[in-house]
Order: C-alpha cells, then sequence, then structure tokens
C-alpha cells in the first residue's frame, strides 16, 4: 500500500512540476529586415508570430568623455501582449548623456513635487555658491 502511494504522489507531484500552457514550439518570425552601415549606423525591424514587434536605429557619434571614445546614440521600440491581454508598448531613445530612456503608458511616473519644497529648491538654486 505504501509504495502505491508514493507512487500516486510523485506521479501528481510530476504533473504539478511540468509547464502549464506552454508549448516548447518556437515562435516563427513573420518579418525580419537589418541595414548596418560602413559608418557603423544601423536599422533593424522584427514581428513575430505571437505579436511581439520592435525596431531600432542607430548611429555613431563621439562621445562627450575627454577620452573622445564613440558611442552609438539609438532610438526604437518594442510592444507586445501580455498575458492579461493589454498591449504594452515602449518607445526609447539610449544616448551618451541620459543613458536608455523608455517612454511607455504602463511605466510608473514619479508625483508631482509638492509646492513648497518646489519653492524650497528654486530658492536654493539662487543663492550664491558657497565657498570652500
Amino acid at each position: 500500500m505504501g509504495k502505491i502511494a508514493l507512487l500516486l504522489i510523485s506521479c501528481i507531484a510530476i504533473t504539478f512540476a511540468a509547464p502549464q500552457g506552454k508549448s516548447d514550439e518556437p515562435i516563427a518570425i513573420v518579418k525580419q529586415e537589418s541595414n548596418i552601415e560602413p559608418d557603423g549606423g544601423y536599422q533593424y525591424s522584427y514581428e513575430t508570430a505571437n505579436g511581439i514587434k520592435g525596431d531600432e536605429t542607430g548611429t555613431l557619434k563621439k562621445s562627450s568623455d575627454p577620452q573622445g571614445t564613440d558611442v552609438i546614440v539609438a532610438q526604437g521600440s518594442y510592444s507586445y501582449t501580455a498575458p492579461d491581454g493589454t498591449v504594452i508598448s515602449v518607445n526609447y531613445v539610449a544616448n551618451d548623456e541620459q543613458g536608455f530612456v523608455p517612454q511607455g503608458d504602463h511605466l510608473p511616473t514619479p508625483p508631482p513635487i509638492p509646492p513648497a519644497i518646489q519653492k524650497a529648491l528654486e530658492y536654493i538654486a539662487s543663492l550664491p555658491p558657497a565657498k570652500a
């Protein structure tokens, strides 16, 4: 009886441990384009059979750092459908000065600065620099 119970519990555990509702089938890429320029610029876009889309354009520019190294400045977007059916869209820029800056309706935004704090910040900014 103990072996049967152990076998039954093992079968139940294996059943619940298996991925639920997921397929091991690869998702087809239905559209894909890319272009790389000799000057370091590029452009790509893609779309998959499950509705994921993305595109990006990048250019090479001199960095503002003292060493003058080259950096890639990029802008693009991607979108997909969340499990709850909401379409998630993100537009972004990525540059040397600000780094990666995404924008999307689903992304959290900071609350506005309270008026009293804003007034205090403006007052502090108007003061002459402190002497060392």
